[in-house]
């Protein structure tokens, strides 16, 4: 009787231990999938809201609310490369032209956040200082075309020569579980302000 009870105790200490170690295995991957959730459900409202803001300024290329300061849409874009772009635009409607410029920062500028590889994208309206937001942007890349669909290749000497444009934007978690980040893409493909088909 003594030993039958001993090896019904080792028995159940044995399938409680295998319970409990099932039990935490359940615990973690619940954690991480709540934390992976969590991350695309924000890395996709990040992308929407750079997204909007993107659209919103890049439509309003050569945009004047008092349409003679601007007289030709073609000299709208003054400098263009691969992940930054200068161009005339109305920012408040005040009949005022305004620069506008984006550009990507360098992943030194980011060394707070677990990515390695997230950037700030910086707006500057006129002469003000740079606004970036950390919105863990890892690729803001813009492809240039022109008024036949063919690519206009780096460096942009004519920025008049620009059409229509591609828009490619990454966006990862800042910081990701066991160093695995989520990503989401987004691509304008052949976006055109109505300004520049003005010519």
């Amino acid at each position: 009787m003594g030993f039958s009870t001993l090896i019904d105790i080792l028995g159940s200490s044995l399938i409680g231990g295998f319970l409990f170690l099932i039990l935490l295995r359940i615990n973690d991957a619940a954690v991480k999938n709540s934390y992976i959730n969590n991350g695309e459900l924000i890395i996709q409202k990040n992308l929407v809201e750079t997204v909007q803001l993107l659209e919103h300024d890049f439509r309003k290329i050569g945009y004047c609310s008092t349409w003679n300061k601007i007289p030709n849409p073609a000299a709208a874009i003054i400098a263009a490369d691969t992940s930054a772009i200068s161009f005339l635009t109305d920012t408040d409607k005040d009949g005022t032209v305004d620069t506008l410029r984006y550009y990507l920062g360098t992943k030194a500028e980011l060394n707070m956040t677990q990515n390695p590889n997230d950037r700030m994208l910086y707006r500057i309206v006129n002469n003000n200082n740079p606004v970036g937001a950390n919105l863990g942007i890892t690729e803001f890349k813009i492809t240039y075309f022109d008024a036949l669909g063919n690519t206009l290749n780096y460096p942009i000497i004519q920025p008049s020569l620009i059409y229509s444009m591609q828009i490619d934007l990454k966006v990862e978690n800042t910081s990701g579980y066991d160093q695995e980040y989520t990503t989401a893409f987004w691509r304008q493909i052949r976006l055109a302000a109505r300004n520049l088909r003005n010519r």
